[in-house]
Protein backbone atom coordinates (compact mmCIF):
# COMPACT_ATOMS: atom_id res chain seq x y z
CA UNK A 1 0.00 0.00 0.00
CA UNK A 2 1.42 3.63 -0.98
CA UNK A 3 1.61 6.14 1.79
CA UNK A 4 1.22 9.10 -0.82
CA UNK A 5 -1.66 9.12 -3.38
CA UNK A 6 -1.31 11.69 -6.22
CA UNK A 7 -4.45 13.49 -6.65
CA UNK A 8 -3.46 15.71 -9.34
CA UNK A 9 -1.04 16.60 -12.16
CA UNK A 10 -1.73 12.56 -13.53
CA UNK A 11 -0.90 13.46 -17.07
CA UNK A 12 2.65 13.89 -16.44
CA UNK A 13 4.84 11.35 -18.95
CA UNK A 14 5.37 8.35 -16.35
CA UNK A 15 9.17 7.15 -15.75
CA UNK A 16 9.67 3.25 -14.80
CA UNK A 17 12.26 2.58 -12.28
CA UNK A 18 13.06 -0.03 -9.64
CA UNK A 19 13.12 0.05 -6.20
CA UNK A 20 14.71 -2.52 -4.47
CA UNK A 21 14.74 -5.17 -7.47
CA UNK A 22 10.91 -4.51 -8.40
CA UNK A 23 9.98 -2.43 -11.06
CA UNK A 24 8.31 0.36 -9.98
CA UNK A 25 6.50 4.09 -12.13
CA UNK A 26 6.61 7.12 -11.06
CA UNK A 27 6.14 10.44 -13.01
CA UNK A 28 8.49 13.15 -14.85
CA UNK A 29 8.97 16.06 -12.56
CA UNK A 30 8.80 13.41 -8.93
CA UNK A 31 11.36 13.87 -6.26
CA UNK A 32 12.98 10.39 -5.47
CA UNK A 33 10.70 10.18 -2.13
CA UNK A 34 7.49 11.25 -4.26
CA UNK A 35 8.03 8.45 -6.66
CA UNK A 36 9.09 6.05 -4.00
CA UNK A 37 5.94 6.98 -1.83
CA UNK A 38 3.43 6.64 -4.54
CA UNK A 39 4.07 2.99 -5.09
CA UNK A 40 5.18 1.78 -1.38
CA UNK A 41 4.74 2.39 2.74
CA UNK A 42 7.79 3.77 3.65
CA UNK A 43 10.94 5.64 2.41
CA UNK A 44 13.60 3.60 4.82
CA UNK A 45 13.79 2.11 7.90
CA UNK A 46 15.59 4.06 11.03
CA UNK A 47 19.23 4.53 11.81
CA UNK A 48 18.09 3.99 15.50
CA UNK A 49 15.24 1.40 15.75
CA UNK A 50 13.25 -1.36 13.33
CA UNK A 51 11.04 1.63 12.39
CA UNK A 52 9.87 2.92 9.00
CA UNK A 53 10.88 5.98 7.97
CA UNK A 54 9.21 8.26 5.42
CA UNK A 55 11.25 11.47 5.27
CA UNK A 56 11.04 14.83 7.70
CA UNK A 57 11.12 18.01 6.80
CA UNK A 58 10.86 17.03 3.05
CA UNK A 59 13.32 19.79 1.77
CA UNK A 60 17.10 18.09 2.21
CA UNK A 61 17.44 19.57 5.47
CA UNK A 62 17.31 17.10 8.27
CA UNK A 63 19.35 13.79 6.53
CA UNK A 64 16.16 11.34 7.06
CA UNK A 65 15.96 10.56 3.25
CA UNK A 66 18.95 9.16 1.78
CA UNK A 67 18.54 6.10 -0.66
CA UNK A 68 21.58 4.42 -2.96
CA UNK A 69 21.52 4.59 -6.37
CA UNK A 70 22.71 1.70 -8.69
CA UNK A 71 26.03 3.28 -8.42
CA UNK A 72 26.41 3.21 -4.62
CA UNK A 73 25.41 6.65 -5.02
CA UNK A 74 24.05 7.95 -1.69
CA UNK A 75 20.77 10.67 -2.24
CA UNK A 76 18.66 12.81 -0.59
CA UNK A 77 15.37 11.62 -1.86
CA UNK A 78 13.40 14.67 -1.18
CA UNK A 79 15.30 17.17 -3.28
CA UNK A 80 16.75 14.17 -6.39
CA UNK A 81 14.71 14.63 -9.18
CA UNK A 82 13.47 10.47 -10.51
CA UNK A 83 15.18 9.83 -13.95
CA UNK A 84 13.97 7.26 -16.31
CA UNK A 85 15.46 3.23 -15.31
CA UNK A 86 17.13 4.46 -12.10
CA UNK A 87 17.44 1.80 -9.49
CA UNK A 88 16.67 2.96 -6.29
CA UNK A 89 17.67 1.11 -2.90
CA UNK A 90 16.30 1.91 0.78
CA UNK A 91 18.27 1.19 3.47
CA UNK A 92 16.45 -1.73 5.67
CA UNK A 93 17.94 0.35 8.81
CA UNK A 94 18.82 -1.24 12.31
CA UNK A 95 18.11 -4.56 12.60
CA UNK A 96 16.80 -5.36 16.23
Amino acid sequence: MALFKRLTETARPALAFTLDGQPATGLLGDTLLTAVLTCAEHLRGSDFSAERRAGFCLMGACQDCWVRLADGQRVRACSTLLEEGQAISRDPGRQL
